[in-house]
Order: structure tokens, then C-alpha cells, then sequence
């Protein structure tokens, strides 16, 4: 017979029995919870830097375009390298100034490596200014084009070179333009050097006095490195136009003896010069002693070449000028006492000013006779310097002239077809 009591506690240990099963069930599943939990953080610990790895280092095809190489050809018992192009070119210089590109077009292919060669000067419009570059066409023939660039490079003619690929429509609008500039500035003017402002005319003679110093030898041959800025030429450019109005010099010709002497670089010359004196001066550089004479050293100094001899004569004529100086800048007044060095070019330009009209009132205004005079003496004027001189001035007024001609305006916006770009 069941009581309540045998009832109640059959009813407890059953309601503990299943407590004690819920409780298991609850245990294993947290269990295998946390398992689940750290199998995942397993996975993310170990295997994620590993896919990581495999994902950096995956092999996978790279963007690359290669430009296209030159194939081999047997022509006439001979290998032949051509490119894939219709036209091979090379752009050997790049300027943002019309009057620099033509200058330097000018220059490169008058020069004999590149005289057999085709030189293009091409104008495209770009971000609102055309870009000046200079093209050589050459021969489709890896084996003659590179080694062909390669001496331009070391003869210092180029800087750099970059082959570009053509078409024959496209040199052909290239060589149209070529002719427009040098029609344009080898084309008749109606007004001379002498009736240009000085304030026109400075920003024309600065690109020029920069072009003479970068084609000078010395430069091309890597000996020597410091050409003209853009600062130093403006304000030399603004000293010789000062210097030949005060003087009455005529300006071409003073452009040409700079260019002769230095190209209007600040280097000393004629280190190994040297003549005999009487008595030496205070600061002469005595190289030997004789009888009643000594042997001094007589270099050349600064942008104009003047000697220590020819500064010393120079500077006793500034002393004795009746000139008013002082309708010349201040930085171009000579001082009262003499520096035998001299390097200020602000200075030496009124010297070598100076010295040039007082050679041409010697020789009544006979600019060859005064000229040639500037290097060889007045006793014995050196007539194929004078020469040397008259080609520069020639050049440097055609080339002035024509760009005042044009009123400040690029060929390139007011001559040239319609600018498409290459």
C-alpha cells in the first residue's frame, strides 16, 4: 500500500533525477560550446596569417606594357634591327619657351653629327602653353639609331633621348611646323635693334646670353658646370643694354665679344699668360726676375675676359672719364680704388664697355679695327677674332629682331596651323 509519504519522496527522487540530468545536459552543452570557440579561434590564430601569407604571395599576372622591340631582319647579306613604327624619332629636347627651342633646333642641327640628319621643332598645346620639343628622325635600324644618340649624348650635344613611334601623316604636320618657325624668324623685318626698347628687349637677350653659355665647349665637355641662370641672365642682360646705351656702344657687337670671350660665363682664361715689365705693380704675380725687367702673370678674369694689364689701363680711363656715371645704375659705378681680381660682373661689364668706345673713338668708329683690337691690341688688331665677333652680332641681331617683330607673341599661337596634340 502506497502512503502520501512513500508518494512524496518517490515524487522528490525523481524530481531530483531529472534536475541531476538537466544539469548534465546543460554541462555538455557548454562544453561543447567552448569547444566549438576555441576551434574557431584556433582557425583565426593559426590558419588566418597563413592565408594571409598565400594571398600576398600568390602568383598573379602583372599590369606591365612593354613597349615594342626591335625584330631581326637579314637585308642584303645584312642584319637589320627595326622597331614596329612606320617612322622612327627621336625627342632630344623639351622647352617651355619658344625662343629657347628655336635657338637650340638652330644650334643642334648645325652641328656635324646631326647635319645628315632630319631635325624637327614641333609645337604642341598643352594645359594652355605649347611645349616646345625637338625631334631627330632616324633611320629604323636599332644597330644605327642608338649608338647614334648614345655619341650625341657624350659629345654633350643632347642631355637626354626618347624613341618615339610615328606615323608618316604625323611627321609630316611635324615638318610643316618646322618650316613655319624657320620661315618666321628668318623672315624680313622693319625695324632695327637700335629702335627696340631696352624693356622689350631684355627677356630676349637673357634666353640668349643662357644659350651661348650652355653650348659653350667647356660645358658640352662636362668641364665645367655652372651656366648662366635665368637670374644671373636678366640682370647681365639688363647691365649690357645699360652699359651700351650710356657708351653708345653698338649692342650686337657687344653681345659678340662677350660670346667670343667667355659666352658670358665667369671663368678665368688664359692662365698661362704672362708679359714683361719695366717695374712691377703693387699687386703683380712675379713669375721671373731679369735686368731691369720682370715677367708678371697676365690671366684673363670674369665674363669679359679683360687682362690684369687691360684692367689696370681700363680703370685709369674711368678715373679720367668726364662721363656722368651717375645716369648709370649704382652697381655699375666702378669704384675709385682698383681690385685686380675683379669678379663683380656688374663692373666689369662698365669696363668692357668702356674699353670698347675708347678703341672705337682710337680707330674713328671702324667697329672691325675696334673690335679686333679688344683681343689682339691696337697695335695689331686681330681680324679673324673681329670676324668670329660679326658672325655672333649677325645671329644675335637676326634673332632679337625677329622676336620683337612678333610683338611679344609665340610663333606657335599666331603663324602655325591649328595645334593638335602628338
Amino acid at each position: 500500500m502506497v502512503t502520501p509519504q512513500t508518494t512524496w519522496e518517490s515524487q522528490s527522487k525523481l524530481s531530483r533525477h531529472r534536475s541531476d540530468k538537466c544539469d548534465l545536459g546543460q554541462f555538455a552543452f557548454s562544453w561543447n560550446k567552448l569547444i566549438r570557440h576555441v576551434g574557431i579561434i584556433s582557425f583565426v590564430v593559426v590558419l588566418a596569417p597563413a592565408a594571409w601569407v598565400a594571398f600576398r604571395t600568390w602568383p598573379r599576372q602583372l599590369p606591365i606594357r612593354v613597349g615594342g622591340y626591335p625584330s631581326v631582319e637579314l637585308v642584303n647579306g645584312g642584319l637589320r634591327f627595326p622597331f614596329p613604327t612606320k617612322t622612327l624619332l627621336a625627342e632630344v629636347g623639351n622647352f617651355d619657351n619658344e625662343l629657347s627651342a628655336y635657338l637650340w633646333f638652330d644650334y643642334l642641327r648645325s652641328r656635324p653629327p646631326v647635319r645628315e640628319t632630319e631635325a624637327l621643332l614641333t609645337a604642341s598645346e598643352k594645359s594652355g602653353s605649347p611645349p616646345y620639343r625637338i625631334y631627330l628622325v632616324l633611320p629604323n635600324d636599332a644597330i644605327e639609331a642608338i649608338p647614334f644618340l648614345a655619341d650625341l649624348k657624350a659629345k654633350g650635344f643632347v642631355t637626354e633621348s626618347i624613341l618615339a613611334f610615328s606615323t608618316s601623316t604625323s611627321v609630316q604636320y611635324d615638318r610643316s611646323q618646322t618650316s613655319v618657325f624657320i620661315a618666321a624668324y628668318n623672315r624680313p623685318v622693319h625695324r632695327n635693334l637700335e629702335e627696340i626698347s631696352a624693356q622689350q628687349l631684355v627677356p630676349s637677350v637673357a634666353r640668349f646670353l643662357i644659350f651661348k653659355s650652355r653650348t659653350d665647349p667647356r660645358v658640352r665637355s662636362g668641364a665645367e658646370e655652372e651656366v648662366l641662370n635665368r637670374e644671373q641672365a636678366t640682370q647681365l642682360a639688363a647691365d649690357i643694354m645699360a652699359v651700351a646705351k650710356f657708351y653708345d656702344l653698338p649692342l650686337d657687337a657687344f653681345l659678340g665679344i662677350g660670346a667670343m670671350e667667355n659666352n658670358y660665363m665667369s671663368i678665368l682664361g688664359d692662365l698661362e699668360h704672362s708679359v714683361w715689365k719695366r717695374k712691377p705693380a703693387k699687386d703683380d704675380i712675379i713669375l721671373k726676375r731679369r735686368r731691369h725687367r720682370v715677367l708678371v702673370s697676365d690671366y684673363s678674369i670674369g665674363v669679359w675676359q679683360l687682362t690684369r694689364e687691360t684692367l689696370r689701363y681700363v680703370h685709369n680711363l674711368y678715373l679720367h672719364d668726364k662721363r656722368d656715371y651717375s645716369q648709370l645704375p649704382q652697381r655699375l659705378r666702378p669704384p675709385k680704388g682698383l681690385e685686380s681680381d675683379l669678379t663683380d660682373s656688374h663692373i666689369l661689364t662698365t669696363y668692357a664697355g668702356l674699353l670698347l668706345r675708347d678703341l672705337l673713338d682710337r680707330f674713328d668708329g671702324d667697329v672691325e679695327k675696334a673690335v679686333g683690337a679688344y683681343n689682339g691690341g691696337p697695335r695689331s688688331p686681330n681680324l679673324q677674332y673681329a670676324a668670329g665677333v660679326q658672325m655672333v652680332a649677325e645671329y644675335a641681331r637676326n634673332i632679337l629682331e625677329r622676336v620683337a617683330a612678333n610683338n611679344g607673341q609665340a610663333i606657335a599661337r599666331t603663324a602655325l596651323p591649328v595645334l593638335k596634340g602628338r
